[in-house]
């Protein structure tokens, strides 16, 4: 146990970006025998789950096609998408995931059962929070080892242990309890992933009670623990990370407003928008056209609609990080691909005045957009333009894209059990490499910005690959 005690500690240390001194004298014994272990505990388990989203949401995003490092801080490759095992970006995101997995199974075995302080509600926390690292190693690597020095699970395996983990926090807290509700739309999430269609639904269903249905992680930046995800979006002096322009209107999500370290906007994990999402899906995927654009008309008018705005300054935002200068900058028209017609709103004039953020969830799709559509890869198009848009730069979109991370060198050379298989990232042969999934022209004597890619239309042209569309393959 103690090797587990510092071994802990070591992760809690590598993942600060603060110079906190560690202090000598607590070891195992005097912490696990202190009265209210248990609520420190949960600080720091909370802390580090907003560490393992600094890293998550960070990686995922630059792979997708949502964001575009034009700068030089975090990965300069994954924009590629070059995702190597000897990467160091690669192992950060393992160690984060595998020290929230960590500190809950310790909690859950050493630290809550010997503190009379503790009570069922911590439990339940403890088992979201084992399920949640679970639920990352499923669905963003190949395969993660589901134990310290352990043998290397699937992502169907660590999805497994997860709906366990959270069946056990479920039990743990009454019913109308909103944790509780946030933990059932994980189950969906999770069934989701594995293409359990069926209680994909019963599930997502189930979590409709509630429209506003929101948990997020929370950042205090006074106390070292930034928003990685809005340094580079907004409180840096150089715009960091650049949105597809087709994307623009929905940056930035995260922003401050006066000191920045006392105004870290929280990152959202589930909102009750994946429910409809997910319903929808399985609707559509069996053929059953009329419902699920009835379920996404929904979505739009009584979730996404009700969500909050704030109007922002955000004139400071120039693209300038260096990379690419030729964003543009005023309200041009924009085109998906080659083949779309022109479309207004989507690129901003940040110089002229205020602009709409969309904190929790924002999207461009209409319902006269899915009344048009008839057919299911219409729909299906629509649904994902609706999940990249309402996910934006909540490190969703790189899964929707089929690509996982690979287990990490460092992982390969102290763990026997890794194979060269588990050494290899998953990147669809459908990905266009060089960048091309944040490439554009830009047009500017007639103001129009055109994607190389509509990577939503690569999705529905490929729909039968094996890594996307869980209910199709």
């Amino acid at each position: 146990m103690k090797n587990i005690f510092q071994y802990i500690i070591i992760i809690l240390l590598l993942g600060s970006t603060s110079c906190n001194v560690l202090n000598p004298n607590v070891t195992e014994e005097v912490y696990i025998g202190n009265p209210g272990a248990t609520s420190s505990w949960m600080n720091g388990l909370r802390r580090q789950l907003g560490i393992t989203m600094n890293s998550v949401v960070v990686y995922a995003e630059l792979v997708s096609d949502n964001y575009f490092n034009n700068r030089t801080q975090s990965s300069k490759v994954f924009d590629i998408p070059q995702i190597d095992y000897f990467d160091l970006d690669v192992n950060t995101a393992q160690v984060r995931v595998q020290g929230l997995r960590t500190m809950a199974e310790y909690g859950l075995s050493t630290v809550l059962p010997q503190d009379a302080s503790s009570k069922a509600a911590d439990s339940a926390e403890v088992y979201f929070t084992l399920a949640f690292a679970h639920i990352l190693s499923g669905e963003l690597f190949t395969g993660l080892p589901g134990s310290t020095g352990g043998v290397v699970l699937t992502p169907s395996q660590h999805l497994n242990i997860a709906l366990e983990n959270l069946n056990k926090a479920i039990a743990l807290l009454p019913e109308g309890n909103s944790e509780r509700a946030a933990y059932s739309l994980l189950k969906a999430r999770v069934y989701y992933s594995m293409g359990d269609a069926a209680n994909a639904a019963q599930y997502a269903t189930a979590a409709m009670t509630s429209a506003s249905l929101l948990r997020q992680v929370k950042y205090d930046g006074v106390n070292s623990v930034s928003n990685d995800i809005q340094t580079f979006l907004f409180s840096s002096t150089n715009n960091e990370f650049a949105p597809l322009p087709r994307l623009d209107f929905l940056d930035p999500k995260y922003y401050h407003i006066g000191v920045i370290s006392a105004d870290q906007k929280p990152v959202t994990i589930v909102k009750a928008e994946e429910a409809w999402l997910i319903l929808a899906e399985t609707q559509i995927s069996a053929n059953a056209l009329d419902a699920g654009r009835q379920t996404l008309k929904d979505l739009l008018s009584q979730v996404v609609a009700k969500r909050p705005t704030v109007q922002l300054d955000d004139k400071k935002e120039t693209r300038n990080g260096g990379n690419r200068t030729d964003y543009p900058l005023k309200a041009v028209k924009v085109k998906f691909d080659t083949t779309d017609s022109l479309r207004d709103a989507y690129v901003l004039d940040r110089q002229a005045g205020n602009i709409t953020a969309y904190t929790v969830s924002g999207t461009k799709v209409t319902s006269a957009e899915l009344d048009a559509a008839t057919t299911q890869d219409q729909l299906l198009y629509l649904l994902y333009r609706m999940r990249q848009e309402i996910f934006m730069a909540e490190g969703r979109r790189m899964t929707d894209l089929g690509i996982r991370f690979p287990v990490s060198q460092t992982e390969q050379l102290n763990n026997k059990n890794v194979k060269d298989s588990d050494i290899k990232a998953q990147i669809p042969s459908f990905i266009p490499l060089n960048r091309g999934m944040d490439d554009f022209t830009y047009d500017v004597a007639n103001g129009v910005v055109t994607m190389k890619y509509d990577m939503n239309k690569v999705l529905i042209a490929n729909k039968q690959s094996k890594e996307i569309f869980p209910f199709i393959n």
